[in-house]
């Protein structure tokens, strides 16, 4: 197990990090930018470093500094949370070229299903389905109306890089695949330094559902079961529960054996997510896999009891898994909200400043990740996840009953943030019923 490792990110899953290691006697270093200067969180590692100013890259994405900052403070390992530079291969190898583990997969790993193009090509090794498209990264526009004529169009490009809904348009025809292309394109190379692009069919009604995978060094690999993050943004997630209310439980199965062997195949180790599209016929195809932990990772750590993070930490610092399949049991229904500082009545424009009032929920089966509280400004320079709101009740009714609960409880002034929003889902009557799919807010919320 790790000494002292260095936390290489910032707010709510910084604090995550910190609590772990403290429970499990690791002691933390914790970085900061001067924009996160007197945050309270890092008031609980047992060291802070300053890296650099304000904006992202010149400080939480500058590696030069990061790797300062671990080699001063002396710790063995570093955990990149998840965003910034969680799945950046060049990272992890010189993490391990200066001697400290990075906590997460091979570089090799990262770098494989970092790119989408790989990726699918490795899935199809493994026999996993893919959704129908390009074989590897489309080079012209001739090229790429010639293999959307022949799967059918609508299409969606994808950057092969990507990750976030960044790089990726819907096409309907042959001359809008040309202006989808030329914005993917530029935006996919200012995001990830990467223009590459592929295309896929664009799977119509679907539900966004992904496999958590926790797997050892030893070619050991559970799945955690699903969670469905099918209400989204802007391909954003806003809403993540597991067990999904749509899927039946052989094909619960089939998606589980699937990731399964999908990592064996890449000698996974560590935790990771498994991406599926599920469409109105029950079948399903890979995506892409997230090779580090999840945002909505306390949903499967309600519903299996497991603590993600500290089996992270097991798992990539060289322990064999002490749990096999038959261990993992499910219980009730978990669902997450993400509490972002946008307004939903304004095109979701991002809200930045100072908190005046913060009350989180409490009670039975509620649980908030958070590292904001009144007086702490959010800043305009990162994402703008202002908290995590988590139940866990014994069925989906229960459990959306809880959150409705929660969220009228949930008090935040002095910025906007998409509560409202989340209150008009869940009084809605088709995600009551859990009729919906991936366009449910573009398609459904908006025109109410």
């Amino acid at each position: 197990m790790y000494r002292r490792i260095l936390v290489a990110n910032r707010g709510e899953i910084a604090l995550r990090i910190i609590r772990a290691c403290r429970e499990m006697g690791v002691q933390t270093v914790a970085v900061y930018s001067e924009a996160d200067r007197g945050a309270r969180y890092l008031d609980l590692a047992d060291e802070r470093i300053c890296i650099g100013a304000a904006p992202a890259a010149e400080s939480y994405l500058n590696i030069p500094r990061i790797i300062s900052a671990a080699e001063i403070a002396d710790v063995d390992g570093v955990h990149p949370g998840y965003g910034f530079l969680a799945e950046n291969p060049h990272f992890a190898e010189i993490c391990e070229s200066c001697n400290i583990s990075f906590i997460g997969p091979t570089a090799a790993t990262i770098r494989a299903m970092g790119d989408k193009v790989e990726a699918r090509n490795i899935a199809r090794a493994c026999k996993v389905p893919v959704v129908p498209g390009s074989e590897g990264a489309v080079e012209s526009e001739t090229v790429a109306q010639e293999i959307a004529r022949k799967i059918g169009y609508p299409v969606m490009i994808k950057a092969a890089a990507g990750g976030g809904g960044r790089g990726m348009r819907v096409a309907h025809n042959d001359i809008s695949l040309v202006k989808c292309l030329i914005a993917a394109r530029g935006e996919a190379e200012a995001a990830f330094k990467n223009s590459a692009l592929y295309i896929e069919k664009f799977i119509e009604q679907p539900r966004h559902i992904e496999i958590q995978i926790l797997a050892d060094r030893f070619g050991n690999v559970l799945q955690l079961g699903e969670r469905d993050c099918t209400i989204q943004r802007r391909h954003q997630k806003l809403i993540e529960e597991s067990p999904s209310p749509a899927i039946g439980k052989n094909v619960r199965n089939e998606l589980g054996e699937a990731a399964i062997r999908l990592c064996k195949n890449v000698e996974y180790f560590g935790v990771g997510t498994v991406e599926f599209l599920v469409d109105k016929n029950q079948k399903y195809y890979f995506i892409e896999m997230n090779t580090r932990v999840q945002v909505e990772h306390p949903v499967t750590e309600f519903v299996t009891g497991i603590d993600i993070l500290k089996e992270q930490m097991r798992t990539t610092s060289g322990e064999r898994l002490r749990l096999r399949q038959k261990d993992i049991k499910f219980e009730g229904c978990a669902i997450e909200c993400r509490v972002n500082a946008e307004d939903p009545g304004f095109g979701f424009k991002p809200s930045p400043g100072k908190i005046t009032s913060f009350i989180v929920p409490g009670g039975p089966g509620v649980r908030v990740d958070t590292h904001a509280y009144s007086g702490y400004t959010i800043s305009s320079y990162y994402d703008s996840l202002v908290a995590k709101l988590i139940v866990h009740r014994r069925t989906r009714r229960e459990a959306i009953a809880t959150m409705r609960r929660a969220l009228e409880e949930f008090t935040v002034e002095g910025i906007k943030t998409n509560i409202p929003l989340h209150q008009q889902i869940f009084g809605h009557t088709k995600f009551l019923r859990g009729d919906f799919d991936t366009g449910f807010i573009e398609n459904v919320m908006a025109l109410e």
